[in-house]
């Protein structure tokens, strides 16, 4: 009995010795293990496992990153999207009808040769953006809206320019809107009802001659033509057959014309037979009589001498 009380004493001496070494000397590794990085660890608000975790995903990250940049390089994704196209288009996904919308004057032919003329034709690849831009290179196209209606159409919203006169140039006759720009060539023979503007750039100054007309509405019905004389000034033709030679300038030009429309108003000046009307000296309004019918009503300049324009002007 005695003998077992003293193996059982000595088995839990044994331990209890074994126990706190083992802790002691655990504890004595840790503290000398233990380094700079151990402590800035120990700081973050994240545990151990989390941070493995985060590792974890970085590492995938990076890999999966790497995997397509490489596939970038070696053109996976444009060859998928090549072939994801191509088998919209083998399952009806291709245009194949081009619905056009808000067209009144212009041809339509261009229009369905651009929507058709694409490189690809697939309604899952088919370039929206460069349909548009290449839609509004046509003179007529002021705006344009392209959309898609699957399965096969092509839907084009056009808004189109309001054409305001004709230009001569060079021989040619085009039509043109107020801001100038060129809608299509015309015929003599086809002329439409609208003021014939003539000169070098005299496209570029439809609107300042449409702002002009605006002071004098009275006579913009009645305006034939308009010659841009000198690059610097207007010479009104009417459709009674008057010419109205006016200043330079947008204001004196303004003012002559509201002068000329209150003289016109009081005293019937067109349609009299006065070949022409020039105000291009704010202190003198001259008017010119056919040939052998008297002097200008200034009273000191012959209509045959007075004929022709001042030297350098016209043309």
């Amino acid at each position: 009995m005695a003998e077992a009380r003293i193996r059982r004493g000595g088995t839990a001496r044994l331990t209890r010795t074994t126990g706190a070494r083992g802790r002691s000397g655990g504890r004595g590794r840790s503290a000398r293990q233990r380094s700079w990085i151990d402590g800035l660890i120990d700081l973050l608000p994240v545990s151990e496992e989390t941070l493995q975790r985060m590792a974890s995903w970085t590492i995938v990250g990076i890999v999966l990153a790497a995997l397509v940049g490489i596939a970038m390089l070696m053109g996976v994704p444009a060859m998928a999207g090549q072939k994801a196209s191509e088998l919209a288009a083998q399952a009806g996904f291709e245009v194949e009808k081009v619905e056009v919308r808000g067209v009144e004057r212009m041809d339509e032919l261009p229009i369905y040769n651009i929507a058709l003329g694409q490189v690809s034709r697939s309604m899952l690849s088919l370039d929206l953006p460069k349909v548009r831009a290449d839609m509004l290179k046509l003179g007529w196209v002021k705006d344009a809206r392209i959309s898609r209606r699957l399965p096969d159409t092509l839907v084009v919203d056009i808004v189109e320019r309001d054409p305001v006169a004709v230009w001569q140039h060079d021989g040619q006759l085009h039509l043109i809107d107020v801001t100038g720009v060129v809608l299509q060539s015309v015929s003599a023979g086809a002329m439409p009802d609208l003021p014939l503007v003539v000169g070098p750039n005299a496209n570029l100054q439809t609107a300042g001659l449409n702002k002009l007309m605006e002071n004098a509405p009275a006579l913009k019905p009645m305006l034939a033509g308009a010659t841009w004389v000198g690059n610097r000034r207007w010479d009104l033709r009417f459709q009674s057959g008057e010419t109205l030679s006016l200043p330079e300038g947008d204001r004196p030009s303004a003012t002559a014309l509201v002068n000329f429309a209150r003289m016109d108003g009081v005293n019937r000046l067109l349609g009299r037979g006065i070949v022409k009307f020039d105000m291009r000296d704010p202190d003198r309004f001259v008017l010119r009589l056919p040939q052998g019918q008297g002097s200008g009503s200034s009273g000191d300049e012959p209509a045959a001498s007075a004929e022709a324009p001042a030297k350098g002007e016209e043309g």
